[in-house]
């Protein structure tokens, strides 16, 4: 108040606004009991004004994030022990062991109600067997072509005698010569097809067993070992290609891995005995075919006999090649492609 203004009544002081009518008093709650929990009061949140804000102690807690998952571990290192790898092998099978070859098992395909076939693998199969039975069919035809040269060696004489003095020689001899000759060229022919039969079955099983060893040693498929022998002119040199091609597939390697030859004496030595015994059975089949003469049947029974020993030696060499490709790969079945020294 200024000292000028004159002095006058008093303001009254601001008026209060009616107070609210006096509640009754509420009685008290009753204490929960200690199974109860009391319920919380549902009351509503205090609406603020777009110019408030809530003070820090209001504010709701920030979201938390999620936490971090740590990345997977990797495993520990192992150290595994040390197996001995057996190194590459060249073939696959086993010595003749007669064991199933190794494969899956045939199940059912996927969406399909059959099983499935066992995958086709070649295995060793010994050719031992076949080998014994080959060596006595050969036996047995180097006997009948002996006896059938020792035939020829007859009627040589009989023609000899028969020229010398016609008289001295029956008609009697000369059918029992004629018979003699019959016999022994039905045995020839008779072992000569029981002994091929054989022989094909052993060289077509030895062919593929060679393959097993060495399929880089062939430069024809493992047919040709049954068809070569039937192709005319070719019969002469196709199957001492594929004998001279499974003798080295046969064959062991050096222990560094070298090649190592082995001689081949044998196949060589019969190859050119049967081949030259299947010519000289030709000249000799039609000599005696056209012989009218004595003269003439005389020449062809020197040419029977020297038949005869051919098929004798080539038979006999046969016997030795049989025998030694045999030991070549059941020594490389049982032993492995390498030779300990």
């Amino acid at each position: 108040m200024s000292f000028n203004e004159p002095p006058g009544e008093p303001t009254p002081p601001p008026s209060k606004p009616p107070a609210a009518a006096e509640a009754p008093p509420a009685s008290p709650a009753p204490a929960p009991t200690p199974t109860e929990a009391p319920a919380p009061a549902l009351t509503a949140a205090p609406s603020l004004s777009p110019s408030q804000s809530p003070s820090p102690e209001q504010q709701p807690p920030a979201a938390q994030p999620y936490p971090q998952h740590a990345p997977p571990q990797p495993y520990p290192a192992q150290a595994y022990p040390a197996q001995p790898y057996p190194g590459p092998q060249p073939y696959p099978g086993v010595p003749y062991a007669g064991q199933s070859p190794p494969g899956h098992p045939a199940g059912p395909y996927p969406g399909l109600p059959y099983p499935g076939p066992h995958p086709a693998t070649d295995v060793l199969r010994s050719p031992r067997g076949l080998a014994v039975a080959l060596t006595a069919l050969l036996s047995v035809a180097a006997v009948v072509n002996l006896f059938a040269a020792g035939i020829s060696g007859y009627v040589f004489s009989l023609m000899q005698s028969l020229i010398a003095d016609p008289a001295k020689v029956g008609d009697s001899t000369l059918e029992r010569g004629d018979l003699l000759t019959g016999v022994a060229g039905v045995l020839q022919s008779l072992m000569l097809l029981a002994t091929a039969v054989v022989f094909v079955i052993w060289f077509h099983r030895v062919r593929v067993n060679g393959e097993i060893f060495d399929p880089s040693a062939f430069s024809q498929t493992r047919g040709w070992a049954i068809g070569s022998w039937f192709i005319p002119f070719g019969n002469l040199f196709m199957p001492f290609r594929i004998a001279k091609q499974i003798w080295a597939a046969s064959t062991q390697r050096g222990p560094d891995g070298s090649y190592r030859e082995v001689s081949a004496a044998a196949l060589n030595a019969w190859w050119a005995l049967w081949v030259g015994s299947l010519l000289l059975d030709r000249v000799f089949g039609r000599l005696y075919d056209r012989a009218e003469t004595p003269q003439a049947l005389r020449t062809a029974s020197a040419m029977g006999i020297v038949t005869g020993l051919f098929t004798v030696g080539a038979a006999v060499l046969a016997v030795v090649f049989v025998r030694r490709l045999t030991a070549l790969q059941t020594t490389k079945a049982e032993q492995g492609p390498y030779a300990a020294v």
